[in-house]
């Protein structure tokens, strides 16, 4: 089985888990948003980026409002096109999100680029090595390699606990997390 086969078998069955979570996102969010705030080392004033949670996923706008309440710059992803890294956008507080490819939604391209020091990174599966699965468009991974090569970035994986699986498949393309974030805690990863 190729690795692209064998991580879309890992996206059903990450969808599938997450399923059973959705009654209780909204509280699994706000556990996680403290989690977050509690053991991600931030300087004072970094810029965080976060995501618009779609579906079931972890939802990190009571994260956004935690940050932004200590006084971090938000910003958000835009996807620019297929094949190319995020744009990352300030997120001003009422700012109304514009319709996005893939469902998203997302910042306009008319609002101010800024590049993160910290990313809270959406994924469907991790794993205890720092390995993350997502949507299979490699948005995160490009995104990740780019910023990595232009300075230092803290990417923290931003999941619920029942998305950990024991290995998954990756491959050369694959950037790894710094941190994960749960529920449940937060570990660190040797890159």
């Amino acid at each position: 089985m190729t690795i692209a086969a064998l991580k879309e078998e890992v996206r059903r069955r990450a969808l599938e888990r997450r399923a059973f979570l959705k009654q209780s996102v909204p509280e699994l969010s706000r556990r996680l948003a403290k989690v977050f705030v509690e053991s991600v080392p931030l300087r004072p004033q970094s810029t965080v980026s976060a995501y618009v949670a779609i579906g079931d996923e972890a939802d990190p706008a009571p994260l956004l409002e935690a940050l932004r309440a200590r006084g971090h710059r938000i910003v958000l992803p835009r996807v620019v096109g297929r094949g190319r890294p995020l744009d990352f956008h300030v997120y001003d507080p009422g700012a109304a999100l514009v319709p996005g490819g893939f469902g998203l939604s997302e910042p306009s391209r008319d609002w101010p680029k800024a590049d993160p020091d910290v990313l809270a990174v959406p994924l469907l599966a991790f794993d205890a090595q720092g390995y993350r699965v997502g949507y299979g468009a490699g948005f995160y991974d490009r995104t990740l390699a780019r910023l990595r090569a232009s300075g230092n970035v803290l990417a923290v994986g931003y999941a619920f606990a029942a998305q950990e699986f024991p290995d998954l498949p990756h491959d050369e393309n694959d950037q790894r997390l710094d941190r994960m974030v749960t529920e449940n805690g937060a570990r660190t990863y040797e890159r």
